[in-house]
């Protein structure tokens, strides 16, 4: 019988090779760009050679070929110790390069995805405004057709690798606009930077998590986009949109998986080590009821994302209710987890030397970011109430 978690000999390399290069690459530089608020460019492109960038692209494109099942692996040992770092690689592998991999023609994959694959090209997606993240229709930017190009006006809001450094906008972005009024006047284009009347606007500060990654606001102004960058047909936004989305919510699932084994972790040593009362305190009931919650929720939580993963066409949306699933369930028990490993350490665990306090703070956004809580919830009980039958 196959193993749920590394199904095949690939995906078990892919696990040893990107453990192994978060030990020695990601971990030691975590807790400082943290602190600094600062994303890690050059560790960035180095996941490039190691097939991470275009994970799920086709080799033609220079992407690793791979399925949602490698894309949760990666996702999952790359958070287990920078979260923050992941999210940056999260927008870029799955909201750019996937997303372009899915839904744009040969031509733009070609001149976008080599360098996307490599790491010489550093993408994100644009969907959220000031006013409008969860009512996507109520997005405000305006795209409209002017002869060899579409004049975009508006701005985005919350995105990440908006900035790649305080005054560097990110190199290549998906950005959604309307070109028409109603659900189906939503369309899709390829803005990169340098394009006139495309500039970066506020970078945002003092997040409470995820500060390893750079979010920002992007601002179009009379943005004069070739015709040649819209992905598709007018109106087909909304489509590529709900495509793209199983992906992005099924790899913040797998973010969570990563932010609670980490957590788990480190409570079960430091319950080890630390003595009161003449014992370790892991042999006190309390102490036990937080490691042994965490443990069974944990687990509960992988077997979900990967037997999801395991069914999950990348080619194609077909599973919007398991996907919001495993977001909902997973987001929050990863918040739980890492709670109960700041209360096992007590003060350590309140500090930053331990790492579970920024585990903390990085898994709240995953509650709000890619669809809230709420959102799913609403999903969920829409396309519940249409089942025939559940299980």
């Amino acid at each position: 019988m196959a193993d749920l978690f590394d199904p095949s000999d690939e995906h078990r390399a892919l696990r040893e090779m990107v453990r192994s290069f978060v030990q020695r690459e990601v971990d030691p530089q975590a807790a400082e760009h943290d602190r600094a608020e600062r994303f890690n460019a050059p560790l960035f492109r180095k996941l490039g050679p190691l097939g991470l960038l275009g994970i799920t692209v086709d080799e033609r494109f220079g992407g690793a070929g791979m399925d949602a099942v490698a894309a949760v692996i990666a996702h999952e040992e790359l958070a287990a110790s920078d979260p923050g770092f992941t999210l940056a690689y999260l927008a870029h592998a799955m909201l750019f390069a996937n997303n372009l991999a899915r839904n744009g023609n040969d031509e733009q994959r070609m001149r976008y995805l080599p360098g996307a694959c490599s790491g010489e090209l550093i993408g994100g997606m644009g969907m959220s405004e000031p006013g409008a993240g969860t009512d996507v229709l109520g997005m405000r930017t305006q795209a409209r057709r002017d002869g060899d190009a579409y004049i975009m006006n508006g701005s985005k809001m919350w995105i990440t690798n908006g900035a790649i450094s305080d005054t560097e906008l990110g190199d290549v972005f998906l950005i959604y606009a309307h070109t028409s009024g109603g659900p189906r006047g939503l369309s899709l284009f390829l803005v990169e930077k340098g394009t006139p009347g495309f500039r970066l606007g506020q970078k945002i500060r003092d997040k409470l998590g995820m500060r390893a990654s750079t979010t920002a606001e992007l601002v179009f102004e009379d943005c004069r986009v070739p015709a040649d960058n819209l992905v598709g047909r007018e109106g087909d936004a909304v489509l590529h949109m709900m495509r793209n989305l199983e992906m992005e919510r099924l790899t913040l699932a797998a973010m969570s998986l990563g932010i609670a084994r980490r957590s788990l972790e480190i409570m079960n040593r430091y319950a080890n080590e630390r003595e009161a009362f003449g014992q370790p305190i892991s042999g006190f009931g309390q102490i036990q009821a937080h490691i042994a919650n965490s443990y069974a929720e944990y687990m509960a939580g992988r077997s979900y994302v990967y037997q999801v993963a395991g069914r999950m066409d990348v080619e194609r949306a077909g599973n919007r209710v398991d996907s919001d699933g495993v977001k909902l369930y997973c987001a929050r028990m990863a918040k739980d987890v890492a709670d109960r490993a700041i209360q096992v350490l007590g003060g350590y665990g309140y500090v930053g030397e331990y790492q579970v306090e920024r585990l903390w703070r990085d898994a709240k956004l995953l509650e709000i970011g890619g669809g809230t809580l709420e959102a799913h919830q609403k999903n969920m009980t829409r396309d519940l109430s249409k089942a025939e039958r559940i299980g």
